[in-house]
């Protein structure tokens, strides 16, 4: 029996009594921890699959110790500006050991979704024409793909979008002392980056300055001046 789990922001295939390296959780050595965003059930052939995540399912583990990846080099270099910027990082990880997949409650729910539907077709079918265009007027309202600015990956993006900031001119409004609020806030463990650029490059892109946000993306360095 094995599963795809996702811990910490990435996915897992896991199965009982393995060791696996993840991004630095927050629990002590030794601590218990479930994780709940099981996306793939495989028991003795029997395949579940979660939309996105299986109800009731988890995986249960136990934190082994917390250390650092293999220091891994990032060299820039720009030809004939002579700027060369060497820099080394290593990984804040936690190992931890599977010890149980639990797969109680795993049955999709199919009944549900249609009874909802029902009431709501009839909901429109009794709606003047001026109440039924008002959804169509908010699908089409869009934010920013706020992944454009160095920095911000899926998770600051959708913790971001959460606090009501899904636009390059809001960013650009919002101060770095707030921004960072919301990163710390949040529960994707987001309280390492640093947002002091994406004012400015909000601003830029919001004025759709492309290439300059580009080129002052090119001297920074995961989001940072340098």
């Amino acid at each position: 029996m094995y599963a795809i789990v996702e811990i910490a922001g990435q996915q897992f295939k896991v199965s009982k009594d393995q060791k696996v390296y993840v991004h630095r959780l927050g629990e002590e050595e030794g601590n218990k921890i479930s994780f709940d965003k099981v996306l793939l059930l495989d028991d003795n052939g029997t395949v579940t699959l979660g939309a996105p995540a299986i109800d009731g399912a988890s995986v249960e583990a136990k934190v082994l110790k917390h250390l650092k990846g293999d220091k891994v080099i990032v060299f820039k270099k720009k030809r004939r500006k002579g700027f060369k910027k060497k820099n080394g990082h290593r990984q804040s990880l936690t190992q931890i050991i599977i010890e149980s997949i639990v797969a109680s409650g795993s049955a999709p729910k199919k009944a549900a979704p249609k009874k909802e539907a029902a009431p709501k077709a009839e909901k429109a079918a009794d709606a003047p024409v001026a109440e039924k265009a008002a959804p169509k007027a908010k699908a089409s309202k869009k934010g920013d793909d706020l992944k454009k600015i160095e920095g911000i990956g899926p998770k600051a993006a959708e913790a971001l979008v959460a606090a009501g900031i899904d636009t390059f001119a809001k960013l650009a409004k919002a101060s770095a002392e707030s921004v960072k609020e919301i990163l710390d806030a949040s529960t994707s463990k987001l309280s390492h980056l640093d947002p002091t650029t994406w004012g400015q490059q909000a601003q830029l892109a919001a004025d759709e300055k492309w290439d300059e946000l580009q080129k002052l993306q090119d001297e920074l360095n995961g989001g940072k001046a340098v």
